[in-house]
């Protein structure tokens, strides 16, 4: 099974989403979205720019 994005509404029927691995474990959750058009942006941004996307620890 591949990846994928789930879209759905929270308990505040905002719109929000979660990336899916192949075997069902959630590896990315997104940030509540006020319309379902926002959520789907925030999806193509994260597949646009996530194979550039360097890796920064943070320390506290």
């Amino acid at each position: 099974m591949a990846s994928k994005f789930e879209v759905y509404k929270d308990n505040k029927k905002k719109y929000r989403f979660r990336l899916k691995a192949g075997n069902g474990q959630i590896i990315a959750t997104g940030e509540a979205y006020e319309t379902r058009d926002a959520c789907i942006n925030g999806i193509q941004s994260i597949k646009k720019n996530a194979p550039s996307a360097t890796v920064v620890e943070v320390e506290k």
